[in-house]
């Protein structure tokens, strides 16, 4: 017992690298699912792209709704790269190994940038009821000082909240034998359960960090969806109901097609240890690939200006 203790204080071991994965079961098909992967990460930076493009280029969508989703784009593709070069690289070259130092910076992007997109989407969601509840200021609660204000502390917000990540997994003592993580990129909860030491410090901050995002920004998306409806349902015309809920239904697909797959992964981070390890890897895909790649299409579909100045874009890159 005495041998151990003395063992386990002299040497502290951190792993030179981690050994990511690809979709465990599916290893001899890893280069026809490249290419699926390879056709949503396409997708999902032109798409984005093209929102980018269509905002900047079209005078008449320079309003605060447009400006939020900018954000978003701009959110979703720095999720798909931080997620492309591990991913592909394991998919593709079957290299799996990702530095120490590497593996923590990329879930520090990966968590600050979920993070953005959750309060981006709780600043959307506050967009739809000014404009539903009050259209008359609309423009003047939501000035452009106001909206870079809002963009600014969201930044901020994330930094401060995940900045601690990478080091409070620094300071533990790693498991030599435990360098395989369940992924094809790093996630803070995957990381600190190969340590071998004590990680209560790591899952009250994990918990910490969920609650302020799915928890906390949820809650107000909830509340403010339902002053929206509320609003909505006191209006005389059913015409203006219809037409004030059409301007929501893009934000409400956006918000569940980010906010399932969250909670999915959180709950079998947390519960699902039993679970097959395919399960876990396939919910994170979702997780982090979903929502770039569908949210371009939702608003392309359901927000016809939007659709319009992309198609323009689109038609002005084929004649040049």
């Amino acid at each position: 017992m005495l041998a151990s203790w003395s063992f386990a204080n002299i040497f502290f071991f951190q792993p030179p690298a981690f050994l990511m994965i690809g979709i465990p079961g599916l290893e001899t098909v890893h280069g026809w699912i490249s290419i699926l992967f390879s056709s949503m990460y396409t997708v999902a930076l032109t798409g984005n792209c093209l929102i980018l493009l269509a905002v900047r280029r079209t005078p008449s969508l320079h309003q605060p709704m447009y400006y939020f989703l900018s954000m978003l784009a701009l959110t979703d593709m720095g999720l798909t790269l931080a997620t492309m070069p591990t991913m592909l690289a394991v998919l593709w070259f079957d290299h799996r190994l990702i530095g120490f130092n590497a593996c923590l910076i990329q879930l520090l992007f990966l968590h600050s940038l979920s993070m953005v997109e959750s309060s981006v989407l709780l600043a959307m969601s506050f967009d739809r009821f000014v404009a539903i509840s009050n259209p008359l200021r609309y423009a003047s609660v939501l000035t452009n000082n106001v909206i870079i204000r809002i963009g600014l502390a969201i930044m901020a917000h994330a930094t401060v909240s995940l900045f601690p990540g990478p080091f409070l997994l620094k300071r533990l003592n790693f498991c030599p034998g435990k360098i395989l993580l369940s992924h094809s990129f790093c996630f803070h909860a995957d990381v600190m359960k190969r340590a071998c030491a004590d990680i209560t410090v790591n899952i009250i901050y994990g918990l910490y960090v969920v609650l302020s995002t799915v928890g906390f920004d949820s809650l107000l998306i909830q509340q403010q969806h339902t002053l929206i409806l509320h609003t909505v349902m006191s209006l005389a015309s059913p015409r203006e109901r219809i037409r004030a809920l059409n301007t929501c239904v893009s934000h409400i697909l956006a918000v569940l097609v980010f906010f399932i797959p969250v909670i999915g992964v959180s709950m079998i981070h947390r519960f699902g240890r039993h679970l097959p390890p395919i399960v876990h890897t396939l919910v994170a895909y979702l997780y982090l690939g979903v929502p770039p790649v569908l949210n371009p299409i939702i608003y392309s579909v359901k927000s016809k200006p939007i659709r319009e100045a992309m198609l323009r874009v689109l038609s002005k890159k084929s004649k040049g």
